[in-house]
């Protein structure tokens, strides 16, 4: 079925036709002692799920007790033989979009639904499939102030890890990341991370279960939605060690380029507190960035530049320069050099930061301007001191130089004057 035609018959469909739960067509209409008719499936799940209450009135119910609805059963497979289909099941989920108005009541329904994950996941599920299709769609939903405390509060609900329920996870984090990393303003994430961490971060154990369990799509729309709550609260999130394990685990070489990327972008924000720099070196992050620098075939130019400038942050410790400089035959600093003038100005610029930190300004392993050297480092950075970096970049570069002790009658030409340049750490 083309969409066109879908969108045809969905537009077509009578609302009372529809189950107020699903909100799908009925496949077997039963009513309530409150009048109210539901598909026997969903209504079934509710009651089962010890609820007492008639969902779309929140009457109590002095019978649980439902009567098939065979007049509106007939009605339903009339209009469906109308349209050219001969049983009352709805469009495949994957097709169906839902409208505006059945994401209000989805919405409503959602806010009404406290305990039962099956229900719950359906809802979402429909979200999300109005999510996915429009930015539009999108604009709406991050218009509405009550979907994230309520996405947030089926991540965190309970400590229940049943297959329903880390599938409901996984759906309300995918509408997360779609309304609230791509379309979402401060005040969106600010209050996001504030819920998310919310009860000592309970919502945390959940996220990190979508990472784990996850596809390689929930991987990354979870560690989406992690660093916007860490661009607020770094030490929280830092506090969990299984994340970061999982986050260092998620930049190795084998992993999808796009969850590196997302991985490398978190590790960046939460390295802004020094005990969680001391964290990363300490879980052997430099090891993993050596191995993304030095492997050209698996490196894309966001992942190159992330990876140096998380390496760049390493490197404001002792710690961390001793770990650059003292690897097999110093690759992560061969690693460094290779990039310089190959990915982008970015990448230049990080690359040279981090020479000028362990060369000029530390100078705490010998073995570092042997590796420059052997690298045609110095070929490089005399290009980089005629580029288009920055002049605090090609200043830099100048002073590497001179520590390198470069004797040739063009770099002479270039460095062979004194600077009254004051140097400030760039960290």
């Amino acid at each position: 079925m083309g969409r066109g035609e879908t969108e045809t018959y969905i537009s077509t469909v009578p609302s009372f036709f529809k189950c107020p739960i699903s909100l799908d067509v009925m496949r077997s209409p039963v009513s309530l002692c409150t009048g109210v008719t539901y598909d026997r499936a969903s209504i079934q799940r509710w009651l089962d799920g010890g609820n007492n209450t008639c969902p779309a009135t929140m009457q109590i119910l002095r019978t649980k007790e439902f009567i098939p609805n065979l007049t509106l059963q007939r009605l339903i497979k009339a209009w469906s033989d109308s349209v050219g289909r001969h049983t009352a099941a709805s469009p495949p989920s994957s097709l169906r979009i839902p409208t505006m108005e059945e994401v209000n009541e989805s919405l409503r329904r959602l806010s009404l639904e406290k305990d039962d994950d099956e229900i719950r996941r359906e809802i979402v599920s429909r979200i999300v499939r109005f999510a996915k299709d429009s930015d539009a769609n999108r604009a709406f939903l991050a218009a509405k102030k009550e979907l994230v405390p309520m996405l947030v509060d089926s991540i965190a609900g309970g400590t229940r890890t049943t297959k329903t329920k880390i599938k409901l996870v996984l759906l309300s984090i995918k509408i997360l990341d779609s309304i609230i990393t791509k379309e979402g303003s401060e005040e969106d994430r600010k209050r996001l991370s504030n819920l998310m961490l919310a009860n000592g971060g309970d919502a945390l154990t959940s996220i990190l279960l979508a990472i784990q369990r996850g596809s390689v799509e929930s991987k990354i729309e979870s560690v989406r939605v992690l660093e916007v709550i860490s661009s607020f609260d770094t030490q929280l999130i830092a506090e969990r060690g299984e994340i970061l394990t999982e986050m260092i685990k998620s930049i190795s070489t084998e992993s999808d380029p796009t969850l590196i990327e997302a991985s490398l972008s978190f590790l960046i924000t939460i390295a802004r507190s020094k005990r969680v720099r001391s964290k990363l070196i300490a879980s052997k992050t430099i090891a993993k960035i050596e191995d993304i620098l030095l492997t050209e075939e698996v490196t894309s130019v966001a992942v190159t530049e992330k990876s140096l400038r998380l390496l760049e942050t390493l490197s404001s410790k002792r710690e961390g320069r001793s770990e650059i400089c003292g690897g097999e035959g110093g690759r992560c600093v061969e690693g460094v050099v290779r990039k310089l003038l190959k990915v982008s100005t970015t990448a230049t610029e990080h690359a040279v930061t981090i020479l000028w930190c362990l060369c000029y300004v530390f100078r705490e392993d010998k073995r570092v301007v042997e590796t420059v050297e052997r690298s045609n480092g110095v070929t490089k950075l005399l290009m980089v001191i005629q580029s288009n970096c920055s002049p605090m970049v090609r200043q830099m570069a100048k002073d590497v130089i001179k520590v390198l002790k470069v004797v040739n009658s063009s770099a002479s030409a270039l460095v062979a004057y004194e600077t009254n340049t004051t140097h400030i750490m760039p960290f």
